[in-house]
């Protein structure tokens, strides 16, 4: 059994790296990829056993601008033992070689467990902490505006795709917790253009979808500071409430509210650093476009 770390441009571990995760997870990384939106950011250590990969923790690492100050964090992901390897510890020792690998050159570690899992991070050293969830105020979500609506991005459009990307990259803080290295995980999301909408007159693009009347705004990505209400007031589709997947602006507090979030029935925010416990003290949600 031999520990390899940072290998995803080279083919045979990145294939063997996929097939542990479909295997738990049911999704890989090939298309992510292959499709040039990989920066190096996302980093697997691995145990690996005559070319299978047995067991892996993931170090992502995350540029934040929290308030104005900026902070960088690991997010620890893809945590998978293979099936036939389980109850051996590889995973705690995976984790034990990151968390030493980063403790004194970031400024912390968080991860979002599922359910099941909790009481391994427990075991970790890990610490839950809650979220703080957005919500648009009702009476701001019905009013309309003459400017020209936000407009669903044809997928086949390339020339829009790469203004997309080009935009992620150079996106400004629209969001009280900003992610500034966003653009490998954005793309994990978007990178089909799935609800991507443009706004030409905002030069604005947002990621959103709609469900139950409720509109879901997960992300703002334009290269000025733009204006929540701006935004609701170009969306063409009829809806009643809002809910943000980022913290708003503190520009746009005013018309949103703000209530605790422990994951429900999805996860637990887990943390491992002092400065992380801001994220509760602060009232902060990490947006749902950086889960890794």
């Amino acid at each position: 059994m031999e520990l390899v770390s940072d290998y995803m441009s080279d083919n045979t571990l990145r294939h063997a790296l996929n097939e542990l995760t479909r295997k738990t997870f049911f999704f890989d990384f090939e298309d992510w990829v292959t499709g040039g939106y990989f920066e190096g950011d996302y980093i697997p250590y691995s145990f690996i056993e005559d070319g299978k990969i047995i067991s892996n923790v993931s170090a992502n690492r995350m540029t934040f601008l929290q308030n104005g100050v900026e902070k960088n964090y690991i997010q620890i992901g893809t945590v998978m033992t293979d099936e036939a390897y389980r109850r051996q510890g590889l995973a705690k020792k995976l984790m034990d070689h990151v968390v030493n690998q980063y403790k004194d050159s970031c400024d912390g570690f968080y991860l979002f467990a599922n359910l099941d899992a909790v009481d391994f991070y427990d075991k970790c050293g890990f610490s839950r902490e809650m979220e703080y969830r957005y919500s648009v105020k009702n009476e701001f979500c019905m009013r309309k505006s003459a400017g020209e609506i936000f407009i669903s991005v044809n997928a086949a459009d390339k020339q829009m795709k790469q203004k997309y990307m080009n935009m992620v990259r150079r996106s400004a803080a629209n969001s009280s917790l900003e992610q500034l290295n966003k653009f490998g995980l954005q793309m994990f999301y978007t990178a089909d253009m799935e609800n991507v909408y443009y706004s030409t007159d905002m030069d604005c693009f947002i990621v959103a979808e709609i469900e139950e009347n409720t509109l879901l705004l997960q992300s703002i990505v334009s290269e000025n500071n733009v204006a929540l209400m701006d935004i609701l007031q170009r969306v063409r589709r009829e809806y009643h409430k809002c809910q943000l997947g980022f913290v708003p602006a503190m520009k746009d507090m005013d018309i949103c509210t703000a209530e605790k979030y422990d994951g429900a029935d999805d996860y637990r925010l887990f943390y491992l650093g002092e400065q992380l416990k801001s994220i509760e003290n602060e009232k902060l949600y990490f947006p749902e476009l950086s889960h890794a």
